[in-house]
């Protein structure tokens, strides 16, 4: 039962990098939302994924923090939901915004938002997955803006690389 969990809680053991965990774990969310980027609706098939793994993370936070301490490397759920926010808007993503927005989430979730670090205080799953969750939203800010400012450009991001 602990080898289910241990899959579960690292994204099919890509939490268990001994190099980089969070980083490794965060390509479980670019795999999700790659195969899920032809799904109809896009958004919401992104959001009933996020609030599952969600849920399941929650549930299962006690049983990484005791198995693993605080807040474990190997626990990436939060990060595969994290990215899965990032890369949250109407119409699929092409595979570039896709490798944009790991770097950015990347970027919000390990230089943390005051926002971001306040979560971290909170205990059990939430706490391990808020973090996140606010750095997902962030990471979502962050891409949009750009993508909304030349959406009507044919090389844009949001027109799926050209046409």
């Amino acid at each position: 039962m602990n080898t289910l969990r241990l899959a579960i809680v690292s994204c099919l053991f890509l939490g268990c990098s001994p190099f980089a965990p969070g980083t490794v774990g965060t390509l479980g969310g670019v795999a999700i939302a790659y195969l899920l980027r032809h799904q109809e609706p896009y958004l919401l098939w992104l959001v009933v994924c996020a609030l599952l793994l969600y849920l399941v993370g929650r549930s299962l936070g006690a049983w990484a923090e005791q198995h693993a301490g605080k807040d474990p490397g190997i626990f990436v759920l939060d990060e595969v939901i994290g990215y899965l926010i990032t890369v949250a808007w109407i119409g699929a993503p092409s595979p570039l915004t896709l490798i944009v927005a790991f770097f950015v989430f990347r970027f919000f979730d390990i230089f943390k938002p005051p926002l971001a670090r306040r979560m971290e205080k909170i205990g059990g799953g939430d706490g391990i997955l808020l973090d996140d969750v606010v750095s997902g939203f962030f990471g979502l800010i962050l891409v949009m803006a750009p993508l909304r400012l030349f959406v009507d450009l044919p090389w844009s991001l949001a027109a799926g690389g050209g046409t």
